[in-house]
């Protein structure tokens, strides 16, 4: 997927997750930066599709915090899931855990 399509998509999931033009002109300038796009859903959900390029660490398993941990935190990261609620759940862990360049991408829908 190029990047052109890869800021589309998120356009798209930024728009159905009611977030605000600010927030969605952060989101897509930070993606057009090289910001990593976390999806926190399950496995599952993201076989069932995903942003091209995101990373699946499932909010919900016992190992959230220890994989999150792993990735450096000093950068840029777009977190996303199917609502909005886990999003926002995984950035306060990621907080928690030092992260401070974050950005809540809110809920995904599945991109044709």
């Amino acid at each position: 997927m190029t990047l052109l399509a890869l800021v589309m998509s998120v356009a798209a999931l930024l728009g159905l997750a009611g977030c605000s033009s600010s927030e969605t002109d952060a989101a897509l300038t930070a993606i057009e930066s090289g910001a990593t796009v976390i999806d926190v859903r399950t496995p599952a959900e993201y076989d069932s599709g995903h942003v091209d390029g995101a990373l699946n660490i499932d909010v919900q398993a016992p190992d959230f915090a220890e994989k999150v941990g792993e990735l450096p935190k000093d950068e840029t990261y777009v977190v996303y899931c199917r609502s909005g609620n886990r999003s926002a759940a995984a950035i306060d862990i990621m907080e928690d855990l030092g992260f401070t360049d974050l950005i809540d991408g809110g809920a995904y829908s599945s991109l044709s």
